[in-house]
């Protein structure tokens, strides 16, 4: 579980690293670097509740501000969203980010399972 905890800490710092050349920088350094803090106190030993479930309902609150352009992106069809680095359109751009904070809350729900056979603080 421990060794789980770094790699997924430096995941998410390599996440927080790339985003410094983002148009919006600043929301996904803050929320990658978030799960990447998240996920060192969990290498540790540590498992806030309280901080998890904020962070969690951050995640949630933007996914759901996020659904009305995923159901535009597959009401065309889905198309691709990995053709290119730059994003032509933006259904690309809001399907990327949607499924980065789907990655952040998967990995956060994650910790607060693991953490419910620790015991979270």
């Amino acid at each position: 579980m421990k060794i789980t905890n770094w790699i997924l800490s430096l995941v998410f710092v390599l996440f927080a690293v790339v985003q410094l050349n983002d148009p919006d920088p600043l929301k996904w350094i803050i929320l990658y670097g978030g799960v990447a803090g998240i996920s060192i106190m969990a290498a540790m030993g540590r498992y806030h509740r309280y901080l998890l479930l904020a962070a969690m309902s951050v995640c949630l609150i933007w996914i759901i501000t996020l659904l009305p352009d995923i159901a535009d992106w597959v009401q065309r069809g889905m198309p691709s969203i990995v053709g290119s680095m730059k994003a032509e359109t933006p259904y690309v751009e809001l399907a990327r980010e949607f499924f980065g904070v789907v990655v952040c809350g998967g990995a956060l729900a994650w910790h607060w399972f693991s953490g419910k056979r620790r015991r979270l603080i």
